[in-house]
């Protein structure tokens, strides 16, 4: 695994997906809560689709644990997001008011994270997780936690989807998460490399502008 200087370290967004209603809510919650605490004490940035149960859980222990939480909420603005829709704002650093609806909303939010971690969960989980495969990024998935989570690995079996290497199970979620860590790192080694130079600038500065759009 590449080392990398603390003050370029590069930040991934870590999408928790699950059940916002539904059995698996109640019978999660300490797991859920047990991932936004290992995202945030890997020094990473949480993501959820700013809703309830679940996603909300591992948001609001995330940030009690001081880590940042990014919501991507099926909202056009906080006064449709907090009486329309009826969603929490108290646990999130910022929130994305997307204007999506809810459908929408679950491909921004999986296209704007690095990975998805899969726990409990219904259609809506089962719905970002064939996104996350389909888009390529690494995919955790809670084990035991019931509802789609542990249908998963018998439709991988049924329907060989694309990238199932990407696919990491484990009922742990402090190992799921370090495992994640892991996969990202080796995936984004170039772009770690690349922030970690001191000898050259890799990104434009204003005098680079002209030359680079006549070239």
């Amino acid at each position: 695994m590449p080392t990398h200087t603390n003050q370029r370290r590069l930040r991934y967004s870590i999408c928790v997906s699950g059940a916002a209603s539904g059995s698996t809510v109640q019978a999660d919650a300490d797991k859920a809560r047990e991932l936004g605490k290992a995202i945030a004490r890997s020094g990473h940035i949480i993501t959820t689709g700013a809703t309830i149960g679940l996603p909300y859980y591992a948001a609001q222990a995330a940030s009690e644990a001081g880590g940042m939480s990014v919501g991507f909420s099926p909202a056009v603005s906080l006064r449709e997001h907090l009486r329309k829709y009826r969603l929490p704002s108290n646990c999130f650093d910022f929130i994305n008011f997307t204007g999506l609806h809810y459908v929408g909303r679950d491909l921004y939010l999986v296209q704007s994270s690095d990975a998805v971690i899969t726990i409990g969960g219904r259609f809506g989980s089962l719905h970002e997780f064939t996104s996350a495969l389909e888009a390529h990024k690494p995919s955790g998935v809670l084990t035991a936690s019931g509802g789609t989570a542990d249908r998963i690995p018998r439709l991988m079996d049924a329907l060989e989807p694309p990238d199932d290497h990407l696919v990491i199970f484990d009922d742990s979620p402090d190992r799921l998460v370090k495992r994640i860590v892991e996969i990202l790192d080796e995936k984004f080694e170039d772009i770690h490399d690349l922030l970690v130079r001191h000898d050259q600038h890799w990104y434009l500065k204003p005098d680079d502008l002209p030359k680079f759009r006549a070239g």
